[in-house]
C-alpha cells in the first residue's frame, strides 16, 4: 500500500488544526499526520514516524512560521509530562480552539450545524485549580523521585512542583520525597510489587481551606508511620486529616478498598455555592470547584425550574448536580450504579438539611422503569455520564419515558455528541450548548446541552 508520505521522509507541512489530544494535525495529499507540539497556524519541518492505512504520526523537528498564540509555558516539565497537552498555546486561543472542538463534532456527529455552541466559558485564573493530586512514587538510581506520567506510560517525569495543583500539594510533594529514604521507607516498584509508598493524594477545600493527605500503601503494616505523620503535621500545618489506603493489589489502580484514620477525621469539607460536601478519601468530587460551580448552574439554568417540577439525575455519584437542583424543584430522584456515592449522596443530603432528595443505587436503564411502574412522572432529565457516554439502554429509557426536557452535562463533546443526534432521532430537539472549561491547559472540555421534546 503507498501513501502520500513515508516513514522517516523529511517534509514541511501547514498545521491546519489540533486533534482532541492537543496534536497538530496537517494533511499532504489528503493523508492526515498527527504531529505532537504544533498549533494551529503555523508551518513546521517534519520527520514522519509511522504510516497507518487512514492517517500517520510524525515528529516536529523546527518550528518555521510560528502561531501568535503561541507562549512560551511556565512549567519546565512541560511536554514530556502528560498532565497539560495545550499549556504552549495562550488561554484565550485554548478556549477559542475548545469551542471549535465541540462545533465540529455537533455539525459532524450530531449533524446539527444549526444548533448554538457558546463562547466557551473558562477561568479568570487558570492555574492553581485542581483540588485533587494523585502523586506516584519510585526509585531511580537510588534517588526518589515523584512527580507525573509521562503521556500514555507509567514512566514518572519527576519534579518538585505542578503549577494545575495546590501549593499545598507540591509541599507535600517535595517533603516525602526528601524525607522517606531518610526514614527507610521504601518506594514501591510496579515491575517487582515491592515496596511500600505507592502513592500521595492530596486533597484540598477551597472555600474552607481543610487539606487531606492520603498515602497508599502495598500493606497495612507501615514501619515509622507516626514519623510520617508527624513530619507532616510539622512541615505542613495546613494538613487536618491524614490517612492510609492500602492498595495489596499488583494493579494500575491507586486506591484500595481499605482505608484508615492516621490523624485528623476521617473527612474534610468543602462548599459549592451554599452546599456543603463531606469529601473522605475515596469520594468522587469535581476536582475544578470555581468551574464546577459555574458547570451546575448552567445545568440548573437550562433544567429551567420552577419549584413544581419533578426531576431524574442520571449518574447521581454523591450528589452534587442533585442537591443543586433539590434547591429549585418540587422533588429530585438520583441513581448511581456505585453504592458508596448513594450513601454519600444521602449523607451530604442530610448534612444540608434537604428533604426533597432521594437516592437509589443500581444502573438507571433499570431504576428509572422501576420508578415510573411505582407511578412516579418526572418533567426533566439530568444526565452526566462517564466518558464514553450514555448506555445505549438509558437512551432507549428516556426515548420510551419521554421527559420534557433533558439536560446533558458530558466531559467528552464526541459523544455527546452521538447521543445528541439518538435523542434527536427519538423526538427531542437540541436548543443550545454550553462549553466549559473545567481543566485549563489540557485538551478537555466539558459541556452542557439543552434538549426538549418536539
Amino acid at each position: 500500500m503507498s501513501f502520500a508520505v513515508n516513514k522517516n521522509d523529511r517534509i514541511e507541512v501547514k498545521i491546519e488544526d489540533l486533534t482532541h489530544d492537543g496534536a497538530g494535525v496537517a494533511k499532504v495529499d489528503g493523508y492526515p499526520l498527527f504531529i505532537p507540539g504544533a498549533l494551529s497556524g503555523e508551518t513546521v519541518s517534519i520527520q514522519v514516524l509511522k504510516t497507518l492505512k487512514n492517517y500517520g504520526f510524525a515528529k516536529m523537528l523546527d518550528l518555521i512560521e510560528p502561531s501568535e498564540d503561541r507562549v512560551i509555558p511556565p512549567c519546565h516539565v512541560f511536554p514530556t509530562c502528560g498532565g497539560c497537552q495545550i499549556q504552549h498555546l495562550s488561554y484565550e486561543a485554548q478556549l477559542t480552539q475548545k469551542r471549535k472542538t465541540v462545533r465540529s463534532v455537533i455539525d459532524r456527529i450530531a449533524k446539527l450545524p444549526d444548533v448554538p455552541v457558546h463562547e466557551v466559558k473558562g477561568m479568570d485564573d487558570p492555574w492553581r485549580y485542581r483540588n485533587k493530586s494523585q502523586i506516584p512514587f519510585d526509585t531511580e538510581n537510588g534517588r526518589v523521585i515523584t512527580g507525573f506520567y509521562k503521556s500514555r506510560t507509567h514512566q514518572i517525569v519527576d519534579t518538585d512542583v505542578c503549577l494545575i495543583q495546590t501549593t499545598e500539594a507540591d509541599e507535600l510533594m517535595a517533603l516525602l520525597k526528601r524525607k522517606i529514604q531518610q526514614l527507610g521507607i521504601e518506594t514501591y516498584n510496579e515491575k517487582t510489587h515491592q515496596g511500600m509508598l505507592r502513592h500521595l493524594i492530596v486533597r484540598k477545600a477551597r472555600q474552607t481551606g481543610q487539606v487531606m493527605a492520603v498515602l497508599v500503601t502495598r500493606q497495612k503494616k507501615f514501619p515509622q508511620k507516626q514519623a510520617v505523620v508527624d513530619l507532616i503535621r510539622q512541615e505542613v500545618p495546613e494538613v487536618t486529616s491524614i490517612m492510609q489506603n492500602i492498595n495489596f493489589a499488583n494493579t494500575n489502580v491507586i486506591m484500595g478498598n481499605e482505608t484508615v484514620n492516621l490523624y485528623g477525621k476521617d473527612i474534610i469539607i468543602d462548599r459549592i455555592g451554599d452546599i456543603e460536601f463531606e469529601i473522605s478519601a475515596r469520594s468522587f468530587y469535581q476536582v475544578n470547584p470555581v468551574q464546577t460551580e459555574v458547570l451546575y448552574q448552567q445545568a440548573l439554568d437550562y433544567a429551567g425550574l420552577t419549584g413544581n417540577e419533578t426531576v431524574i439525575d442520571a449518574y447521581c455519584g454523591i450528589g452534587t448536580i442533585s442537591l443543586f437542583l433539590a434547591k429549585q424543584a418540587k422533588e429530585v430522584y438520583g441513581v448511581e450504579i456505585v453504592p458508596q456515592a448513594i450513601k454519600d449522596a444521602k449523607r451530604n443530603a442530610e448534612v444540608n438539611g434537604i428533604t426533597n432528595t432521594h437516592f437509589e443505587a443500581g444502573a438507571a436503564e433499570d431504576i428509572i422503569p422501576k420508578w415510573y411502574a411505582e407511578g412516579k412522572r418526572f418533567d426533566v432529565l439530568v444526565v452526566d455520564p462517564p466518558r464514553k457516554g450514555c448506555d445505549e439502554k438509558l437512551l432507549e429509557t428516556i426515548l420510551e419515558y419521554k421527559p420534557k426536557k433533558v439536560v446533558y452535562v458530558s466531559c467528552n463533546p464526541g459523544t455527546l455528541a452521538r447521543d445528541l443526534r439518538i435523542l434527536e432521532d427519538g423526538g427531542y430537539r437540541t436548543k443550545e450548548v454550553q462549553p466549559v472549561d473545567m481543566f485549563p491547559h489540557s485538551s478537555h472540555v466539558e459541556c452542557v446541552a439543552f434538549m426538549e421534546r418536539k
